[in-house]
């Protein structure tokens, strides 16, 4: 694994020195290990490692490039690890999103265009009168998606995608157990847009901090 680890920060340096760019293609897998002093054994360790985070792409038959870099893909690694996570670190999650999503609300307030405004209503008005369970779900990350869009922040939009895997589940679990957590959504939801739409930053991220912290309260009382 040392000899792994040194394959992968040395290949992690040319990149980042611009020797290898985005969408740059690494030398053939002779060469590479030849001028890295390394086994080819080692190489191939070091860019399967970078490969699974999306640092690399193998494509077979035609060689190894460097990614776009962008955040949703480095991020993306992390969204898989997250579903992983414990009941008893769920709450984290949820006071990781409470930090960041009030504030990409607020962004979104002054940065959407009429446009993604008109879209996001879109979305409230979609949704049937009596959804199922999927349905809700599925809309209410759609909801929150364009929201994190649109705050223009590539990076916090990817931070807050990335933590859908455990709020996924505990909207879900919402949806089953709170009689009124339709009712609740819909008009969160809308106090949301409205606040977006009026150009409102402050009154948009106290709607968002309202709606995350109220999932946040329901599932510490599960949790307790």
């Amino acid at each position: 694994m040392a000899v792994t680890d040194t394959a992968i920060d040395r290949i992690k340096q040319m990149i980042l020195e611009g020797e290898i760019p985005p969408g740059g293609r690494l030398p053939k897998e002779a060469d590479l290990a030849e001028r890295l002093g390394l086994s080819r054994n080692s190489l191939r360790e070091a860019v399967r490692a970078l490969a699974l985070i999306n640092v690399l792409d193998v494509r077979q038959g035609d060689g190894t490039y460097v990614t776009s870099l962008e955040p949703r893909l480095l991020l993306d690694a992390m969204a898989f690890v997250v579903d992983f996570h414990q009941d008893d670190t769920a709450l984290e999650f949820f006071q990781v999103r409470r930090i960041l999503e009030p504030e990409a609300t607020a962004m979104a307030a002054t940065r959407m265009t009429e446009a993604e405004i008109a879209e996001l209503h879109e979305i409230l008005t979609r949704l049937p009168e009596n959804p199922s369970v999927e349905q809700l779900t599925a809309n209410d990350l759609e909801f929150h998606r364009r929201i994190a869009a649109g705050s223009g922040n590539a990076v916090l939009c990817s931070l807050i995608e990335s933590l859908s895997g455990p709020t996924t589940r505990a909207r879900l679990w919402r949806a089953l157990t709170r009689e009124n957590a339709l009712t609740r959504t819909r008009e969160q939801h809308t106090a949301i847009y409205e606040a977006i739409a009026a150009r409102q930053p402050e009154v948009a991220r106290a709607w968002a901090t309202v709606h995350v912290a109220g999932v946040e309260e329901w599932l510490r009382s599960v949790l307790a």
